[in-house]
C-alpha cells in the first residue's frame, strides 16, 4: 500500500500526458493554430517535466522524498485549474509547463522511493507499480475525456453544467492531484534517507515494519554504502571518464531516451486524432484510444508478473523485438495510404491491420520497456547518487519525450510511414544497446549496486 501511494505520482504522470489527447482538435480550432504550433502546445508540459525531474533528485536529498511528493501534488493541482482557464495558446503552454514541474518531480521520486523501501525479492514488482499507475492514469484520463466529449457533443462543445468540454478535461486532473497529496502525508520517509540524516531510530522502525530481516545489519550496510556522503549530492558528483559522466549514468540516460524514441507517447498524445484521420468517426476514435489504454494496463500486469522471475534484461530484449515487428508493420500499412493530412485514408485491409499492430506495439512496450526502465532507474544506481542520477536520467527521458511529441505532427504531415519506420529503427538500436550495456539487477540488494 505504501508503494502504491508513492506510485500515484505515476498516475499524475500518465493522466497529465494523456489528458491532452482529447483536447487537441478543440484547442487547435479554438485558438486557430497550425499543426506545428499544436505540437508545441501538446508537448509544452514536457519542458517543465524535464526541469522538474532535473532538480527533484537534489531537492529530495535535501528535504526528503515525502516532502517533495506533497509539493508536487500542490503544484499539479494549481496547474490543472489554471489550464482549464487558459485564454490562449501561450497561457496554456505556460500553465502546462508549470504542471510539468510537478509531474517531472513525481516521476523521479516514485521509483527512487519504492526501490528504497522495497525488499529485494519484491522490488521489481513493486517498482513496476509506477508504470501500472502511469498506464492507469492514461486510461482514466482518456475515459474522462470521452465522457466529457460525449456530454458536450465534442471536445469543443459546451457541457450541460457550463463551459467547454476540453476545459473540464484539464480541470479533472485536480482530483488525482489532491488524492496524491493526501496519501503522501501518510506514508513513511525512505529508510535510506533517514539513515543519511542520522535518524536511525525512525529508519529502524520503517525497515522493521516494511522490509523485515536483520534490521540492524541492514542499517549497517546502508550506513557503509553512504560513507563519506554526508552532504547533498550535486550534479557535479556524477562526473566520470565517459564523456564527462559516470558510465552507469550514461546507461540510465540512454535507457530513458530509447524508452521515448520508440514513439510510445505518440499513441497516447495523438491517437484520437490519428484514428480519426484514417477513417474512423470521432466516437470510434475515442473508443479505439480507450481500448489501446486498456491493453496497456493488461500488458503491464504481464510485465509485473514476469519481472522478478525472468529478470529485467530479457524483458527489455523481448519487448524491443516486438516493437520492431509491430512498428514495421504499421509503417508498411501507412505506406499504402491514400491522401494526406486530414484526408489520409487506409484501405479496408490495412486499417484493421494497423489497428492490431498498434495494440501489439503497446503490448510489447507495456510488458517490457514501460515498467522495466523505471525499475532499473530506481535500483541500478548506488545509494550515494541514486536520487540525483535518476533525476538526470528522467530529465533526459522527458526531453526525448518532448522531441518525439513535438516532431510527430510534422512527421505525420510528411508521411506516417516515415514516422513509424523511424520509431522501428530506434527500437532496433535499443535492442543492440541492451545487449551490450545493460546488466541484470534481479534479486540484488541496493547496497550491492
Amino acid at each position: 500500500m505504501v508503494a502504491s501511494a508513492a506510485a500515484l505520482g505515476g498516475f499524475l504522470f500518465g493522466f497529465d500526458t494523456a489528458v491532452i489527447n482529447g483536447t487537441t482538435d478543440a484547442v487547435k480550432a479554438q485558438f486557430h493554430i497550425s499543426s506545428t504550433y499544436l505540437g508545441f502546445v501538446v508537448s509544452s508540459a514536457l519542458i517543465g517535466c524535464a526541469v522538474g525531474a532535473w532538480f527533484a533528485g537534489p531537492l529530495a536529498d535535501r528535504f526528503g522524498r515525502v516532502r517533495i511528493m506533497v509539493v508536487a501534488a500542490v503544484v499539479f493541482a494549481i496547474s490543472a485549474i489554471g489550464s482549464s482557464l487558459a485564454w490562449g495558446p501561450v497561457s496554456l503552454m505556460v500553465l502546462r509547463v508549470f504542471g510539468g514541474l510537478a509531474v517531472g518531480a513525481a516521476s523521479v521520486i516514485a521509483p527512487a522511493y519504492i526501490a528504497e523501501i522495497a525488499p529485494a525479492h519484491l522490488r521489481g514488482r513493486l517498482g513496476s507499480l509506477q508504470q501500472l499507475a502511469i498506464v492507469t492514469g492514461i486510461f482514466t484520463s482518456l475515459l474522462i475525456d470521452q465522457l466529457l466529449a460525449h456530454a458536450g457533443g465534442g471536445a469543443g462543445g459546451n457541457v450541460p453544467w457550463g463551459g467547454e468540454a476540453w476545459r473540464w478535461m484539464f480541470a479533472s486532473a485536480t482530483i488525482p492531484a489532491l488524492v496524491y497529496g493526501l496519501l503522501s502525508l501518510r506514508i513513511p520517509e525512505s529508510p535510506r534517507y533517514l539513515v543519511k540524516t542520522k535518524d536511525l531510530g525512525k529508519a529502524r522502525e520503517v525497515l522493521s515494519r516494511f522490509v523485515g530481516g536483520d534490521v540492524d545489519l541492514r542499517i549497517k550496510e546502508i550506513t557503509r554504502s553512504l560513507a563519506g556522503n554526508d552532504d547533498v549530492v550535486r550534479l557535479s558528483d556524477l562526473r566520470g571518464p565517459r564523456l564527462g559522466l559516470l558510465p552507469i549514468v550514461w546507461v540510465g540516460i540512454l535507457l530513458s531516451v530509447f524508452q521515448q524514441f520508440v514513439g510510445i507517447n505518440v499513441i497516447f498524445y495523438y491517437s484520437t486524432a490519428l484514428w480519426h484521420s484514417v477513417g474512423f468517426s470521432s466516437n470510434d476514435s475515442f473508443l479505439f484510444s480507450t481500448i489501446t489504454s486498456v491493453t496497456n494496463i493488461v500488458t503491464t500486469l504481464v510485465g509485473i508478473a514476469l519481472i522478478d522471475r525472468i529478470g529485467r534484461k530479457p524483458l527489455l530484449l523481448i519487448g524491443a523485438v516486438g516493437m520492431v515487428v509491430s512498428l514495421g508493420t504499421m509503417a508498411i500499412c501507412f505506406a499504402n495510404a491514400t491522401g494526406s493530412g486530414d484526408n489520409l485514408r487506409l484501405g479496408p485491409l490495412a486499417g484493421p491491420v494497423a489497428l492490431v499492430a498498434a495494440n501489439l506495439y503497446v503490448f510489447a512496450f507495456g510488458m517490457s520497456w514501460g515498467p522495466v526502465v523505471w525499475v532499473l532507474l530506481g535500483e541500478m544506481f548506488n545509494n550515494k547518487i541514486r536520487a540525483t542520477a535518476l533525476a538526470v536520467a528522467a530529465a533526459a527521458q522527458w526531453l526525448a519525450n518532448w522531441v518525439i511529441s513535438t516532431t510527430f505532427p510534422t512527421l505525420a504531415d510528411a508521411g506516417l510511414m516515415f514516422a513509424y519506420g523511424l520509431y522501428a529503427f530506434f527500437a532496433l538500436l535499443a535492442f543492440v544497446f541492451v545487449t551490450r550495456a545493460v546488466r541484470e539487477t534481479k534479486g540484488r540488494e541496493l547496497e550491492e549496486m
